[in-house]
């Protein structure tokens, strides 16, 4: 495929980061923007009046947190399809005061004017619009990537965390790189309902083609574009994010082992011997949620006197300082906070077949 305009996007727990390259022209553009996450959070919290909540399942987190705030002091109504943002299973998690509504309903009581009205959505079309115009360059696309976390729909009986893991072993089996967890819009699995729901949206941007991607897949991917990277055989890359840290060892491009925690928990202590026995093969999944991580995947042990270099991306690599450990700061693209959508280009380019020569400027950048 002969790509020109590409546009990558990575929405995440705080940021939400643009990447727009024009591959003719040899032109790229970037920029960093509030998550759609805390805007949206902002809000629920502050609108005045009645309050009924319409859209799609986005990432909850904050928001989920905004909605319980705002119905413990008042009635709050949801829609069906948005209230997927709070849990798969209300029954067992709606908080007091949230009434949820049929979508028919919400859409009727919408028309009525009555109620502050706040809509659910990762991607803000009329906002991503504006962040392009801001470019300077034209609203049409040949390629829209989106990435954003996935834990999917679990059945009932199996933890959620479970659930993702097993998505991303069978991925991983098969093939052994993180863009095997990149999908054409018309390959999102249905049970990855925030992945649909992201998808959906995504197809009413002007593009000729839509790929959706893990998020933490697309960071580590991502990472691995630093040139220190590509210049080592065995190495540790890791995404520092907001709400989640990802670190994983690759041989080449093969990716051996990763390990997933929640960044608010992450100590300096742990994160050594962790960093350690990822190399080494000796995580677990079920160990690691034990221990309150997000879980981990182990297909082969490269020994951690192998490694040869140990690079660090995302806005919250700092909390990495005081590791005994001789951790690079990386720069992807020539930019931190660009690491999902540089992985999210580079999962794209190898999906497509793009030649490596033909972005060769922009895989320089650093």
């Amino acid at each position: 495929m002969n790509m020109s305009k590409v546009l990558t996007i990575d929405v995440g727990a705080g940021t939400m980061d643009v990447l727009y390259i024009d591959t003719a022209s040899e032109c790229y553009y970037k920029a960093v923007v509030r998550s759609p996450v805390c805007s949206t959070a902002e809000r629920i919290l502050t609108a005045s009046g009645k309050m009924l909540i319409v859209g799609v399942e986005m990432g909850g987190g904050t928001v989920s947190q905004a909605i319980r705030q705002r119905a413990d002091g008042e009635a709050v109504l949801i829609s069906e399809t948005a209230a997927k943002t709070l849990s798969h299973n209300l029954e067992k998690a709606r908080p007091r005061g949230l009434e949820v509504i049929e979508d028919t309903r919400a859409c009727d009581l919408v028309a009525t004017g009555d109620h502050s009205v706040v809509t659910l959505a990762d991607l803000e079309l009329e906002r991503i619009r504006g962040i392009v115009d801001g470019f300077g360059v034209s609203f049409e696309f040949d390629v829209v990537g989106v990435c954003v976390q996935d834990h999917g729909k679990a059945p009932q009986g199996v933890s959620t965390l479970d659930y993702r893991h097993t998505h991303f072993r069978r991925a991983l089996d098969r093939q052994p790189t993180p863009d095997a967890l990149l999908y054409r819009s018309d390959e999102v699995p249905e049970d990855m309902s925030r992945l649909c729901a992201v998808r959906d949206t995504a197809l009413n941007l002007p593009s000729t083609t839509v790929y959706i991607m893990d998020s933490g897949m697309a960071a580590i991917l991502g990472a691995t574009q630093d040139s220190r990277v590509r210049a080592c055989h065995h190495a540790i890359v890791l995404d520092v994010a907001t709400s989640h840290t990802i670190a994983a060892s690759f041989s080449g491009n093969e990716l051996c082992s990763f390990v997933e925690y929640h960044t608010k928990d992450i100590r300096l202590d742990r994160m050594e011997t962790l960093l350690q026995e990822l190399a080494e093969g000796q995580l677990r999944h079920a160990k690691i949620l034990t221990e309150g991580g997000h879980g981990a995947y182990t297909r082969r042990a490269l020994g951690f006197g192998s490694i040869e270099i140990i690079l660090a991306t995302g806005p919250r690599r700092a909390l990495l300082a005081g590791l005994n450990l001789p951790i690079k700061l990386g720069t992807p693209l020539g930019d931190n906070m660009m690491t999902g959508t540089t992985g999210l280009l580079e999962a794209i380019r190898r999906r497509e077949n793009w030649l490596p020569g033909q972005d060769s400027n922009l895989r320089h950048m650093d």
